[in-house]
């Protein structure tokens, strides 16, 4: 099929924290090269989802009068809280260095990913949202040659209908890819390249590890209001064996933002990490800040967890993985923004030198990859790299060697734990118990469909469903007959239902519901689902989170 094309001296793919920044930094450095940026969202910030608590280190160095200009950091941070729930009450702790916030912003990402966008724009990038890198491009050495866009307007078989329009190509000396958690075409590129062979230190990379991350923002009355206020928690009403824990920040205009995160390496196939959210809020200790208050908005996102023994080889023939495609996250801090943003930025000096040098894009980029373990993106993350596998063994072992990892060792034990691949610490439903979760009451707690509506999220019906399988029996024959269909309860959005029809249980997906958190890609225990991205524009479109 013909495509049109268009050249650039770098394109971007994905328009959150560490593209954008990457962008920025690439125009102040040389304006002279040409940027394109490309957001499958429908608008940029439309697919942001984070806490977020947004530390503005790397801010401050990419742009130090960003208060001047208008950045949406309203509420600083003010009193931390740490929580340990029980089903009926609640110990306060003494809040763990990584988790203070003296200095930080409760943020809205999306509305700081906007802004970012207008800098970007401002300095003469191109941005386009809307735009789905759907495909890898290379030269015939195997350099990576850029990016196509998917094709809009295909049938469910994949053949063209009436309002058909192929996607363009998009050529550049250097592409950087910044797709966030489990990018779809980063793992095409980990595959090619051998990236987890030879991670930045020349050792083999673990296996990236996750946590779904759900959210709903809510608007409370003003008496329960505490603007800069930041609360996390652990313990119920997860059991003691699974990751996990909660966040409630305090944002301006009477404003709260909620959410729950569950790590995916959790073993009974009856957990719902959707309904475990839903449960924490009913909690004595935070159901009265939400009483009387109304939910504006609901999303879920996949985050990395894996830290530094999981970051894969950074550099390839061609370009790059920058911010939390590659696993920059730091988990004990639940903050990645500002570690993405700082990759960006070394990604874009890295590219503007090797463009100044007249180097080969074959060459790919070795300086970036150094950079990154030269800065203080590295150290971080060095320092933080057992605190999530410590919980291997628990909650109570996890908080027992996380103490000893931070007040005796300081990040510096003299060991590092391995990461194991998430899916593969799912049990047999057999040898688990299900789970009762209570019936939601339309006030507190709600059902999976109503808070889809409020994510805003739409797909085209008629185009070929991006939540595919690389074998079509495998769902009945193997997640139904062994785990009691999983997908049902980790899928945040009720894509996966597993339905009577005739008597008989079928396997079903409901792809229109999809808001894109990759969850089922990481989960799914045979690994037989491969999400892609759809059409451009499609997805969750999240106001404000």
């Amino acid at each position: 099929m013909e495509r049109e094309s268009m050249e650039f001296d770098v394109v971007i793919v994905g328009a959150g924290p560490s593209g954008l920044a990457a962008a920025i930094r690439i125009c102040q450095l040389d304006p002279e090269v040409s940027v394109c940026v490309v957001e499958k969202g429908s608008e940029v910030g439309a697919h942001i989802l984070s806490g977020a608590v947004l530390e503005p280190r790397a801010l401050n160095e990419l742009i130090p009068d960003w208060k001047e200009k208008g950045a949406p950091l309203n509420t600083p941070a003010g009193k931390d809280k740490f929580l340990l729930l029980g089903p009926a009450g609640a110990l306060r702790l003494p809040t763990p260095p990584q988790m203070k916030n003296h200095g930080n912003y409760i943020v809205s990402l999306g509305l700081v990913c906007r802004w970012l966008g207008e800098q970007a724009e401002a300095l003469g990038a191109e941005v386009y949202p809307g735009f789905a890198a759907a495909e890898v491009l290379y030269h015939d050495d195997g350099t990576v040659k850029g990016i196509a866009t998917g094709d809009m307007g295909l049938m469910r078989d994949g053949t063209p209908g009436p309002n058909h329009q192929p996607g363009m190509e998009l050529h550049a000396k250097y592409t950087l890819f910044a797709e966030g958690c489990r990018g779809h075409l980063t793992k095409t590129l980990e595959q090619k390249f051998n990236l987890r062979a030879q991670g930045p230190e020349g050792a083999p990379a673990d296996p990236q590890t996750y946590g779904i991350g759900l959210k709903e923002l809510w608007e409370v009355k003003p008496e329960n209001h505490r603007p800069g206020e930041i609360l996390h928690t652990i313990g119920w009403p997860l059991d003691s064996k699974t990751y996990g824990g909660s966040f409630l920040y305090h944002l301006e205009n009477n404003q709260v933002a909620l959410g729950f995160v569950v790590g995916l390496d959790y073993q009974n196939p009856y957990l719902s990490p959707y309904d475990e959210l839903q449960r924490y809020k009913t909690h004595p200790s935070i159901a009265p800040i939400l009483e009387g208050g109304r939910r504006i908005s609901y999303g879920a996102r996949a985050l990395n967890e894996g830290g530094y023994q999981s970051v894969p080889g950074l550099s390839f023939p061609g370009g790059c993985l920058i911010g939390c495609t590659a696993g920059f996250l730091n988990t004990p801090k639940i903050k990645g923004s500002h570690t993405a943003m700082k990759t960006g930025m070394l990604a874009a000096e890295a590219v503007v030198a090797a463009l100044k040098s007249g180097a080969s894009p074959a060459d790919g980029l070795p300086a970036y990859t150094q950079a990154v373990k030269d800065s203080w993106v590295w150290k971080e993350l060095y320092k933080a790299r057992n605190m999530r596998p410590n919980f291997h063994w628990g909650l109570w072992a996890g908080l027992v060697l996380g103490a000893i990892d931070t007040f005796l060792f300081f990040g510096r034990a003299p060991w590092t734990l391995k990461n194991r691949a998430d899916h593969s610490a799912l049990k047999k439903a057999k040898d688990c118990k299900p789970i009762d979760y209570p019936k939601p009451d339309g006030k507190l707690t709600f059902d999976k469909l109503s808070s889809v509506q409020l994510a805003g999220t739409f797909h085209e019906e008629e185009q070929p469903c991006h939540l595919t399988l690389k074998d079509d029996a495998v769902p009945m024959a193997v997640n139904w007959a062994e785990y009691a269909g999983p997908e049902a309860r980790f899928c945040p959005a009720g894509v996966y239902e597993y339905v009577e029809v005739d008597g008989k249980t079928q396997f079903q997906i409901n792809g229109q519901n999809c808001i894109h958190c990759k969850t089922c890609d990481i989960k799914d225990p045979t690994q037989n689902i491969n999400w892609v991205t759809p059409q451009g524009g499609e997805g969750p479109n999240y106001p404000n989170m």
